[in-house]
C-alpha cells in the first residue's frame, strides 16, 4: 500500500498542476466541452483511486468537486467567475492534504463540511454569496493545522488560509519530461539515481581530461610506430573514447533537462488570483514555455519568478480606470517568454503598466539613504531604475498582501547571481518595463578557458569570454586612465581594465600603473558581466577544457572571487573564477548601462556600423561577415570531420552539423580546422576559414558589386579592401530547409526600418539590405518601432515580422495605419507562414516568404518607386 500511496500521491500532484491550468481555461471560456471533460476525468480519478487507499476526508472533498463537473460536463449547469473560484478552493484543499501525505503523514483530520456544503450549493444551482478569502504568498511552505478552522460559505472561501493556492511541489522521485502524447510512455526514476549517474559520469569526463593530458604530454606518434602496445595504438581508441564520453555525458545531461513550462504551470493560477485580489484585469501570455534547461537551475528560479510576476502585477499593472485614462485597454497584459541563446536561457517577464519612474524611484532612494541628492544628479535613469535591487528598498504607498515590505528583489537577483546569472531591467514610463534574466543552461559540466597570472592557474567560464585580445600586438590600442583607473581604447570603446594578479593579491605590485606598463608583454580577456564588458588582465591563456564544477570548500566560500574548482586533466586542482564577483571587487557595478533593445550593438544602428569578424580564406583580400551571425569560433580536430557523400560533417551538440568551405581554396591542412558556427534554433553549421583575423566595428558600405556567388562585393573595413560574405549562401547551400537561396539586386539607398524579434534573422538580414545600398535601422518588437515613430525618427519603408512576442506584425501595422507620420510608409511583411490576406487585410503593403532576398529587394524597390511617384 506505500508503494500504491507514493505513486497515487505523485501522479495526483501531476493532476493538481493541470487541474489549476484547465480552471483558468474554463473560466475565459465557460463552454469549453473538451476542458470541462478534462477537469472531471481528473476530478474522477482522484475521488475513485481515494475509496480504495482509505482516504475519506479526500474522497468526500473530490465527490462534491465531481458533482459540480459532472453537471457542467452535462450541461446542466453554467458557472461563473466565483463558480470557478469555487471549484479552485476544492483543488487547494485536496493540494493540502495531498502535501501532508505528501511528507509521510496520514491523512490529516479536519472538517470540510462548509466547503462542501458551498459545493453541492452550487451544483444545485443555488446562488452562494462570495466573500473575499486570505491567501498565502506562492510557494509558501504549507503549515496546514491538524483540523482547519471552518470556513464562510462562498465560491472563494473553502480555502484554509494557510494553504498556497499556488503550491505545487515536485516529487522528490520523479523526473518531468514533455507532456507525453498518448500512446507514448514514460518511467520514473529517481532523482537520486540520476544525481549519482551525473556524478559518476562527471569522474569519467574528468578521467577522460587526464589521458588526453598524458597523451599530448608524452606525444602522439602515428599508429604503428613503435611496439605493438606502444603510445601510437592508444591515439585511436583514445579519440573514440573521448567521442563516447561526451555522447554519454550529452546524453546523461538530456535526463536533467526539463521545459521551463513546468515551472510556469502555477503562473495563471497566480495571475488569475492576483487580478481577483487586486481588482485588475490581467491577460498572461507565454512564450516558449518547451525551452529546456538543468532541473537544478529551473529549481532555482521558480521563487525569483514568482516574486517578479507578483510585481507586475501589482505594482507594474494599472487599475481598469487608470488605463481607461491613459489610453490603453482595462486588460494588462504580463508576458512570461524563454529562449536559448547559446549556453545560456534567457527569461523575460514584461508588462505594459506604468513603468519604473526614475523620478519617483530617485526620490525613495534619497529618503532612505540610500544615496545622496548629488550622486543622484550624477547618476543615469538606469542606474537609478537598479535601486529596486537594494534590501529594504519599496515605492509601494502601502503595505499589502501581495507587496510593499521592501523585501523581495534584492533576494531576487542574489538568486539568480548565485547560479552564475544576470538580471537586468528596461522600462519607459508609462509603456511598461521588462526584467531580462540571464542563467546558465547548467550548472554541472561547463567549457572553460584556462589562464595563468602569477604561476597559478585559473578557469574562466567560456560563456562569459568575449575575445580574447593582445595589446602588444595591437598598434591601434591605446591604454589610458579615467579617475585613475586604467583603460583600454579598444576598436573606438572604452574597456575598463582589471589585474587578476592585483585583484587575487597574487603580486607585491602597489603601483597599478607599472602593471600598465607591462600591459604589452600580457593578455587581456575581455568578459561579458550583464550588459558591461572588462578587461581581465593575464600573463598565459593555455587552452579550453570541459570542466566539471564541484563547490567551494566552506573555509573560502564567502570570497566571491570564486564560483567553484574543479580537477584538471593533469591531477591539479584549480579555482573556477567568478566573472560577476571580479566586477564587483574592482568597484565596477553588474551594469553601468543599460541595454536599449533598438540599439542593439550588435545591430546597424545609427551611424550604421557594426561589429564586423575579419578572416582569411582562400587567396585574395580578407572577407568580413557580422559578428552577431556567429555563435562560436571552433578550432575542430581534423579526426573529429568526416565526410558524408560529397559533403563534411562534424558532431556538434549531439547532431551533426554540415561544413561549408567559405571558400573553394580553403584546405584541411593541420591538426585543427577554424570553423564559425551559424546557429538558430536547433540549426547549425559551421564555415571553415584558414585563419580568424580579429574583430572591427565599422561599416559595410560596398563599394564594387561582387558577381561571385558568396559574396555582396568589396568594401573598406579596417583601412582595407574587404570582401563582405553573403551569409545567407552559404546557409543555403549546407541546408536547403534553411531558406531558399538569396540572389543580389541593387536599388537606390533609401532609409530602412527593420522590425524583426530573432537576433538571427535581424543580424543576417541587416548586412544583406545595407549591401544593396539601403541605410538600416532595426528595432526588436513592435512597441520600440512605435516608440521611434513617436520619437520622430523618419523612414522611407518599414519592413517587419509577423510573429513577435507581445504585439505582432499584424498589429503592429494597424497600429502604424491609424495615424502618424508613418501612416503613409509602405511596409512589407516577412513571415515563414503563408497568410498574406491577413497581412494587407492590416495594412502591409506586401507579404514576402522569409529568406527570400530577391523578391524582397524587388518589392522594396517597387514599393519606394510608388510611394515616391504618390
Amino acid at each position: 500500500m506505500d508503494d500504491l500511496l507514493a505513486d497515487f500521491v505523485t501522479e495526483t500532484l501531476e493532476s493538481l498542476s493541470e487541474l489549476d491550468l484547465a480552471l483558468v481555461r474554463l473560466e475565459k471560456a465557460p463552454d469549453d466541452q473538451q476542458t470541462i471533460s478534462l477537469i472531471f476525468r481528473l476530478i474522477h480519478t482522484i475521488k475513485g483511486t481515494c475509496g480504495f487507499l482509505g482516504l475519506p476526508r479526500l474522497e468526500k472533498v473530490a465527490h462534491a468537486g465531481e458533482t459540480v463537473l459532472d453537471k457542467l460536463r452535462t450541461k446542466a449547469l453554467r458557472v461563473n467567475s466565483d463558480g470557478i473560484g469555487l471549484i479552485l478552493s476544492a483543488a487547494d484543499r485536496i493540494r493540502m492534504i495531498i502535501d501532508t501525505l505528501a511528507r509521510g503523514l496520514d491523512e490529516p483530520a479536519g472538517d470540510d463540511s462548509v466547503l462542501i456544503h458551498a459545493l453541492n450549493e452550487l451544483a444545485e444551482g443555488r446562488v452562494v454569496a462570495a466573500e473575499p478569502q486570505a491567501r498565502a504568498p506562492a510557494r509558501a511552505a504549507p503549515e496546514q493545522p491538524a483540523s482547519p478552522a471552518p470556513v464562510a460559505p462562498g465560491p472563494r472561501s473553502g480555502e484554509p488560509a494557510t494553504a498556497p493556492p499556488a503550491a505545487n511541489p515536485e516529487p522528490a522521485a520523479e523526473v518531468h519530461g514533455e507532456q507525453q502524447s498518448r500512446g507514448q510512455t514514460t518511467i520514473r526514476v529517481g532523482v537520486e539515481v540520476l544525481e549519482n549517474l551525473m556524478g559518476l559520469v562527471s569522474e569519467l569526463v574528468l578521467t577522460r581530461n587526464q589521458l588526453l593530458q598524458i597523451l599530448r604530454t608524452t606525444g602522439r606518434p602515428e599508429p604503428g610506430a613503435g611496439d605493438a602496445g606502444g603510445e601510437g595504438s592508444l591515439a585511436t581508441p583514445m579519440q573514440r573514447l573521448s567521442q563516447l564520453t561526451t555522447d554519454l555525458q550529452e546524453g546523461v545531461m538530456k535526463t536533467r533537462m526539463q521545459p521551463i513550462g513546468i515551472a510556469w504551470n502555477t503562473v495563471p493560477r497566480l495571475v488569475r488570483d492576483l487580478a481577483h485580489d487586486l481588482g485588475k484585469k490581467i491577460e498572461l501570455v507565454t512564450i516558449g514555455a518547451d525551452t529546456e534547461l538543468d532541473r537544478q537551475v529551473l529549481e532555482l528560479i521558480k521563487d525569483p519568478l514568482t516574486h517578479m510576476i507578483r510585481n507586475s502585477a501589482d505594482h507594474g499593472l494599472e487599475t481598469p480606470p487608470e488605463r481607461r485614462r491613459a489610453g490603453k485597454p482595462e486588460t494588462g497584459q504580463i508576458t512570461l517568454a524563454a529562449r536559448h541563446e547559446g549556453g545560456h536561457v534567457v527569461i523575460e517577464i514584461r508588462d505594459d503598466g506604468r513603468g519604473l519612474d526614475p523620478v519617483r524611484i530617485g526620490a525613495k532612494a534619497v529618503a532612505q539613504g540610500i544615496v545622496t541628492e548629488e550622486r543622484l544628479r550624477r547618476m543615469s535613469e538606469d542606474e537609478i531604475r537598479r535601486f529596486i535591487f537594494h534590501a529594504g528598498f519599496s515605492t509601494a504607498a502601502a503595505i499589502t498582501s501581495v507587496s510593499g515590505r521592501g523585501v523581495g528583489m534584492d533576494v531576487v537577483r542574489n538568486n539568480i547571481e548565485q547560479i552564475n546569472g544576470t538580471v537586468d531591467i528596461e522600462s519607459k514610463v508609462g509603456q511598461g518595463s521588462q526584467f531580462l534574466i540571464k542563467i546558465p543552461l547548467t550548472l554541472a559540466i561547463v567549457s572553460a578557458l584556462v589562464i595563468g597570472s602569477a604561476g597559478e592557474r585559473f578557469a574562466i567560464p567560456q560563456i562569459s569570454v568575449v575575445e580574447i585580445v593582445l595589446p602588444g600586438a595591437q598598434p591601434d590600442m591605446v591604454l589610458d586612465t579615467i579617475d585613475g583607473a586604467p583603460v583600454l581604447r579598444l576598436r573606438n570603446r572604452l574597456l575598463p581594465l582589471v589585474s587578476l594578479t592585483r585583484t587575487l593579491r597574487l603580486d607585491t605590485e602597489t603601483d597599478p600603473s607599472g602593471e600598465a606598463a607591462r600591459l604589452a608583454e600580457k593578455v587581456v580577456v575581455v568578459l561579458a558581466v550583464g550588459s558591461q564588458r572588462l578587461g581581465l588582465i593575464v600573463e598565459h591563456v593555455f587552452d579550453t577544457e570541459e570542466i566539471v564544477v564541484k563547490p567551494v570548500a566552506p573555509v573560502i566560500r564567502s570570497i566571491p572571487l570564486f564560483c567553484g574548482n574543479t580537477i584538471l586533466g593533469d591531477g591539479s586542482v584549480i579555482m573556477i573564477l567568478d566573472p560577476l564577483g571580479i566586477a564587483r571587487a574592482s568597484g565596477l557595478g553588474a551594469t553601468t548601462e543599460a541595454r536599449g533593445r533598438s540599439a542593439d550593438s550588435n545591430a546597424v544602428v545609427g551611424d550604421g556600423r557594426s561589429d564586423l569578424l575579419l578572416v582569411r580564406a582562400g587567396p585574395g583580400a580578407q572577407k568580413a561577415l557580422p559578428l552577431a551571425l556567429i555563435a562560436r569560433l571552433e578550432m575542430v580536430p581534423r579526426g573529429r570531420i568526416e565526410a558524408t557523400g560529397t559533403r563534411l560533417v562534424t558532431q556538434y551538440r549531439g547532431g551533426l552539423m554540415p561544413l561549408v568551405p567559405l571558400d573553394a581554396a580553403v584546405g584541411l591542412g593541420g591538426e585543427h580546422q577554424a570553423v564559425l558556427v551559424l546557429s538558430d534554433g536547433d540549426q547549425h553549421i559551421g564555415l571553415m576559414v584558414d585563419e580568424i583575423l580579429d574583430v572591427v566595428r565599422d561599416r559595410m558600405d560596398v563599394e564594387i558589386s561582387s558577381e561571385e556567388p558568396g559574396l555582396f562585393g568589396t568594401a573598406i573595413i579596417g583601412g582595407q579592401a574587404t570582401e563582405v560574405v553573403d551569409a545567407g549562401h552559404f546557409l543555403t547551400r549546407a541546408s536547403q530547409n534553411w531558406f531558399r537561396q538569396a540572389a543580389a539586386a541593387g536599388p537606390s539607398r533609401r532609409k530602412l526600418l527593420v522590425v524583426e524579434d530573432s537576433d538571427f534573422f535581424r543580424h543576417l538580414l541587416v548586412p544583406s539590405l545595407s549591401a544593396a545600398g539601403y541605410d538600416v535601422t532595426t528595432a526588436n518588437d513592435a512597441e520600440n518601432a512605435l516608440a521611434m515613430r513617436d520619437a520622430g525618427q523618419l523612414f522611407d519603408a518599414i519592413i517587419s515580422d509577423i510573429e513577435m512576442p507581445g504585439m505582432d506584425g499584424n498589429s503592429f501595422a494597424r497600429k502604424v495605419r491609424e495615424g502618424g507620420a508613418w501612416s503613409k510608409l509602405p511596409m512589407v511583411a516577412l513571415s515563414g507562414r503563408d497568410d498574406a490576406k491577413a497581412g494587407r487585410d492590416a495594412g502591409f503593403t506586401d507579404y514576402i516568404r522569409k529568406f527570400e532576398r530577391e523578391t524582397l529587394l524587388t518589392s522594396l524597390e517597387q514599393c519606394l518607386a510608388q510611394s515616391f511617384a504618390a
